[in-house]
């Protein structure tokens, strides 16, 4: 099994922009670390991460690494509210989807507390920072395990 973590626009400004709502860390600190975490506990699981702050090369990820044997953690950062493309692209996936957010979208300004791809995926996680990002992987091992 291959876990995705897909990361949409301004993902690659974290730990530089906004750091009371998505803290100090950049990808490039973190990855490493839920990669490690993974291969301890599920050596048998692949983590793969990409980020792109255009919509779409993401469209074209999630398209290009389809297989139902596989799961995406997506955290589409602002796509989320605004991009159908990337919405219809997840309606369509085989694998299973779990949306994430570092910040509590739903405690914030009102147009964020819409998701156009909350109905295509199998869950959300929003507001517990990098503890989120474990969550859904888990979940998603979980799905997978099961299906």
């Amino acid at each position: 099994m291959i876990i995705h973590i897909v990361h949409g626009v301004n993902l690659d400004r974290l730990g530089v922009r906004q750091n009371e709502f998505y803290g100090s860390h950049t990808l490039e600190e973190r990855i490493p670390i839920l990669t490690g975490w993974l291969n301890k506990n599920w050596p048998n699981v692949e983590l793969r991460s990409f980020q792109s702050n255009l919509e779409g090369e993401v469209v074209n990820y999630l398209n290009d690494n389809d297989e139902p044997e596989n799961a995406f953690l997506i955290n589409p950062g602002a796509f989320t509210h605004s991009s159908l493309a990337i919405a219809d692209s997840v309606a369509g996936l085989k694998a299973f989807v779990l949306e994430v957010h570092l910040s509590h979208t739903y405690a914030r300004e009102a147009y964020r507390c819409r998701s156009l791809l909350a109905s295509y995926t199998c869950g959300t996680i929003s507001g517990l920072g990098w503890d989120g990002y474990r969550l859904g992987i888990e979940a998603l091992i979980g799905l997978q395990d099961r299906n």
